[in-house]
């Protein structure tokens, strides 16, 4: 039975093993190195347009074309997670995005980077699928929530790390230049499979199931998630996944572009308020990491989502000054992003071991790939009934059917994992 001081959000840590530890600090920077790569793109897009006079639907195009491939991506890796292993997925999606990175470097024009950042996008999903399974399988239950969720507020040093690499490389260089050595720089998370290959070690608990079908000759299809045993809970999962992500993805594409040109705020996207946003997703991360374990996955997910239903309502029905804007970046991005430390240990527990690569895989990828719809479902209705009510609207639906998925889905919580 957890004491009392087990309870906080750093107790998990001291009690940790040194395998757990190391696992622990491979998937931190791995997502957050991730996290890195996927946002220099959103950071140069601006220089990108100007530069090659790049049509913005055109250009936010590529960012859909990276968020559907890395759903493919997902629920591949998942599945040879399944098969090959977690870890040996996790080195070969690492190197695939890294190297993707490097490749868009050297673009010669917009159509050679829309393909270059789609295959990072590949390769982007699947390193999340892995690290997500490998980090579940490794923590143990009584506190795999508040570590699996630790490891997720990475993404917010990774996007940190982002905005940091842009102010160095635009003040050192020109921006014809400046752009490409960003993209350059993403290669450096492919540094991570030296650390990988010679700290990590493979679960036990996915050893053990492997083996086991290995003897039996009873490898799992990787359709097998939708035989009828399985099939509510695969559905349920992707609702709460495609209404977690839609509406994250429909607040951060569009609220600011609503603010400034509708609200003719000119705070949005200066260094602090940017600064607020990412502290906010910080403590977000670790607030959601906490109250899974503490609380329970399903009360995690219900309190954010109708926490980030108001933060939407106010954002785009109150008049919003400049000053009371620097200071809403916080709660935007601890609303928007909190959520998403319950949901890697949520769906590893939803799944028995054989399936649970690519269970977690596909659930999680196909929220991705469904929620990148949402920003273009907003743009075209906004011609029509407004950008502020297309967000409310569309913002709503999502996080309402997250909502409701979480409330139909089980408790998982403290839930041990076994082979199968």
């Amino acid at each position: 039975m957890q004491n009392e001081s087990d309870r906080s959000l750093s107790g998990f840590y001291k009690t940790m093993n040194p395998r757990e530890k190391k696992t622990f600090w491979g998937c931190f920077m791995g997502w957050a190195l991730d996290g890195m790569d996927f946002m220099i793109y959103p950071l140069v897009i601006g220089t990108i347009i100007s530069l090659w006079q790049v049509d913005r639907g055109l250009a936010g195009l590529a960012v859909t074309g990276t968020l559907l491939a890395s759903a493919l991506g997902g629920w591949l890796a998942g599945y040879m997670a399944d098969l090959i292993g977690r870890v040996r997925t996790l080195q070969i999606t690492i190197l695939w995005f890294s190297s993707f990175s490097l490749i868009s470097a050297f673009a010669q024009d917009f159509n050679q980077l829309m393909v270059s950042r789609a295959m990072l996008g590949f390769g982007f999903g699947g390193e999340w699928a892995a690290g997500a399974v490998l980090m579940g399988e490794t923590i143990r239950a009584e506190y795999r929530g508040r570590a699996v969720g630790s490891v997720q507020s990475a993404w917010a040093v990774g996007w940190g790390a982002a905005v940091v690499l842009q102010a160095v490389t635009f003040t050192l260089l020109p921006e014809e230049l400046a752009w490409r050595a960003m993209f350059a720089l993403g290669f450096l998370p492919a540094l991570l499979l030296i650390y990988v290959r010679r700290h990590i070690e493979e679960p036990a608990v996915a050893v053990a199931t492997r083996t086991k079908l290995a003897e039996t000759a009873n490898t799992p299809s990787i359709l097998e998630i939708f035989k009828p045993e399985m099939l509510k809970t695969t559905v349920l999962a992707s609702l709460l996944t495609m209404g977690a992500q839609g509406g994250y993805y429909a607040i951060t594409t569009w609220v600011p572009t609503f603010l400034k040109s509708e609200r003719k705020l000119t705070v949005i996207g200066s260094t602090g308020y940017l600064a607020f946003l990412i502290v906010g997703s910080l403590v977000g991360f670790l607030c959601g990491a906490w109250m899974a374990d503490r609380y329970g996955r399903r009360k995690l997910f219900i309190t954010f989502s109708i926490g980030a239903i108001c933060l939407v309502l106010a954002y785009t029905q109150w008049e919003i000054t400049n000053e009371m804007m620097m200071w809403l970046g916080f709660p935007l991005g601890f609303f928007a992003s909190g959520y998403f430390s319950g949901l890697g240990a949520f769906l590893t527990e939803l799944f028995p071991t054989r399936l649970r690569g690519s269970g977690q895989g596909f659930c999680y990828n196909f929220g991705r790939g469904m929620g990148a719809v949402f920003p273009a479902l907003v743009g075209y209705f906004s011609t029509q009934y407004g950008l502020a009510a297309a967000i409310a609207v569309f913002a709503v639906v999502a996080y309402g059917v997250f909502l409701w998925a979480a409330w139909l889905l089980p408790e998982t919580r403290g839930q041990e994992l076994y082979a199968d």
